[in-house]
């Protein structure tokens, strides 16, 4: 087997393209350099969400919030019964607690996260730890632990196709630290990306985020945080502060 490396110094992260029996291994370094992720050729369906599509927030334990926080989207929990904020929390949509929709949501979502997390592909590419600088093209990311967005921001680039699927298949947790975004390039849509988070999701202080996030656990946002897209999670709560969610 070939191995490839490419290896600047001070790297900080890691990508490796799973092609046949060919590696390639690129890093983004401390400098700022960014190392362009080869173009996938297999192209990734959607992930159907059905009940669960309508729903901003959902989640099983709880909904919480403090502060201002704005959700455009249904808010759903089930099988608990807590939700807390609103108001002063503004709900442009439906609160569905422990109800027919709620439940219903739940089971899409556990069928949804399922599909996410047994997607295959030849030349899926693998990330590790600090995935900030890089540049992200359609197809299937996998990372056997946990993902950070934490030394720069991530672009999803679709190559100028508006239908293009990113699917991210995560071990463990996802987090991002202060100020962080994703960032949408060359007709990337926040609907066709996806976030399997194996335990918990957390946004840090005014981050900017992206993307349909499934979790296994809780998902969290610190002040300010927003998204754009949906936060799904299945056994644990959802909790905010002051933060912006729209599906």
């Amino acid at each position: 087997m070939k191995l490839k490396k490419i290896l600047p110094a001070f790297a900080i992260a890691s990508v490796v393209l799973v092609a046949g029996c060919k590696k390639e291994t690129a890093t983004p370094s401390s400098s700022g350099t960014l190392v362009v992720i080869p173009i996938q050729t297999n192209t990734q369906a959607s992930i159907a969400l059905a009940g669960a599509a309508n729903f901003a927030v959902l989640a099983g334990t709880g909904v919480t919030s403090t502060g201002g926080t704005i959700i455009t989207g249904d808010l759903g929990l089930s099988p608990g019964s807590s939700v807390g904020g609103f108001p002063p929390g503004i709900l442009n949509g439906t609160q569905h607690i422990n109800d027919a929709a709620a439940n219903q949501a739940k089971l899409d979502l556990t069928a949804a996260y399922n599909d996410a997390a047994g997607r295959t592909s030849t030349d899926m590419v693998t990330l590790s730890g600090n995935i900030g600088g890089l540049t992200l093209t359609p197809g299937l990311y996998k990372s056997t632990s946990s993902l950070a967005i934490s030394s720069g921001d991530v672009t999803f680039d679709a190559k100028g196709n508006p239908n293009a699927v990113f699917i991210i298949q995560i071990a463990s947790a996802l987090t991002t630290t202060s100020g962080r975004s994703v960032i949408l390039s060359g007709g990337a849509s926040a609907s066709n990306i996806f976030w399997q988070v194996g335990s918990s999701a957390t946004f840090g202080t005014t981050s900017v985020m992206k993307g349909t996030i499934m979790a296994m656990q809780s998902i969290s946002f610190n002040t300010g945080a927003t998204l754009d897209g949906r936060a799904l999670a299945r056994i644990g709560a959802v909790t905010m502060a002051g933060n912006t969610i729209s599906k």
